[in-house]
């Protein structure tokens, strides 16, 4: 069996035209599915040991992942996470996700949020988990423009 080279990692990002501080209050693992329409729902994982945030997030298709925080920065403005047990199983060993937000202070978009949603795959993980990663994190963060263009 042959497989197609691919890149183990990937990176979306977008200009949300709302302000910085609206934005960042919407990144946290717990209340993703405030925002992402392919969220059943998103919630702590009770039992977690206490200093650990592991969230499970319930998609729509029925996939059941638990997240885990490894890393956040309100000075940075990022977090940093982990797939640690997915039902169904997934195809590949391992992902570490960061977010990163920054306040866009000059030209067009200025009083704006860039925001910026990488993901490093084990080396296990085809072309196929990279672009369903891509569209999912391009979905997720028109569903998040959305969102707080409510506010």
């Amino acid at each position: 069996m042959s497989s197609i080279p691919t890149s183990s990692s990937v990176t979306e990002s977008a200009v949300i035209h709302a302000k910085f501080a609206d934005v960042w209050h919407q990144i946290k693992l717990e209340s993703f599915s405030s925002f992402w329409s392919n969220l059943e729902s998103s919630a702590f994982v009770k039992g977690a040991s206490p200093g650990t945030d592991v969230v499970v997030w319930t998609f729509k298709d029925g996939t059941v992942l638990e997240v885990k925080q490894e890393a956040h920065s309100s000075i940075d403005h990022y977090i940093t996470y982990s797939v640690i047990s997915a039902q169904p199983q997934l195809s590949y060993s391992s992902v570490v996700s960061t977010i990163r937000l920054f306040p866009i202070t000059s030209g067009k978009n200025e009083g704006h949020t860039f925001i910026q949603w990488s993901g490093n795959f084990s080396s296990d993980a085809d072309a196929g988990v990279i672009e369903d990663a891509k569209f999912k994190r391009r979905e997720a963060l028109a569903d998040l423009a959305k969102s707080v263009a409510k506010k």
